[in-house]
């Protein structure tokens, strides 16, 4: 699905602008013509959504770095009771938030449209909305490419990575880590640089690091250049 101008790439972004859209609708539907079953219905899109975004979307990926950590520690970890592998249990939904029917976001896009349609929408009410689109070219997402660093710090790893002055375009950052066995995913981070708190092995061991951008939820771009650290007594 093509997104709109108006809405932005970056996930936090995106929450802040449904947030916005979903608490202006309602004051402004008249104005603009809508029902009060089109606004009520146009709000539960927008609930959805950002429960999606901000809370089972960060869950999913938790869990999802929980069950790379379950691996490791099924290939390499110690212990003497069966291991307990994680199960992915998603955060209950908050008061007055409902599940809908898929195309949320394509059904607000839809309404958006005929409001700008309708005649009844002036600049004030559209820019209130958020609906008036950005004149910023966006770069080829096909060519942008994260600069890694690396260096240990006492007993963890700082990982330097930036936007590139992309921010606007990108939505985070996915990290993998090699510590001997292959590259796994590490993290999806959306706030640049972050700190790899991982136990050291007992011996002088390489671990190397590479990441990509990601942006509307998928890899964009090119894989960095891999840095590594040696780490262990």
């Amino acid at each position: 699905m093509k997104h709109n101008s108006y809405y932005p790439s970056r996930q936090a972004d995106k929450i802040v602008w449904l947030t916005n859209f979903k608490n202006t609708l309602p004051g402004l539907a008249t104005a603009l013509g809508l029902s009060s079953p089109q606004s009520t219905a146009a709000v539960a899109d927008c609930n959805w959504l950002i429960y999606i975004l901000q809370s089972w979307l960060p869950a999913s990926r938790a869990w999802s770095q929980a069950c790379t950590d379950a691996l490791t520690e099924a290939q390499s970890g110690t212990g003497s009771s069966a291991q307990v592998l994680p199960v992915f249990t998603a955060p209950a939904l908050p008061s007055g938030v409902t599940a809908v029917n898929p195309g949320a976001l394509a059904r607000t896009f839809d309404l958006i449209q005929r409001i700008k349609e309708s005649g009844l929408c002036t600049d004030v009410m559209a820019t209130n909305l958020g609906i008036v689109g950005s004149v910023d070219m966006p770069p080829d997402l096909s060519l942008v490419q994260p600069v890694l660093g690396a260096k240990v710090n006492g007993s963890e790893v700082e990982i330097k990575w930036g936007w590139r002055g992309n921010a606007k375009f990108l939505e985070s950052c996915e990290i993998h880590v090699d510590r001997g066995t292959g590259f796994t995913l590490l993290t999806i981070d959306t706030t640049p640089n972050y700190t790899d708190t991982q136990t050291f092995p007992g011996t002088r061991t390489i671990w190397s690091y590479k990441a990509i951008y990601r942006a509307a939820d998928a890899q964009v771009g090119v894989w960095s250049t891999p840095v590594s650290v040696v780490v262990g007594a």
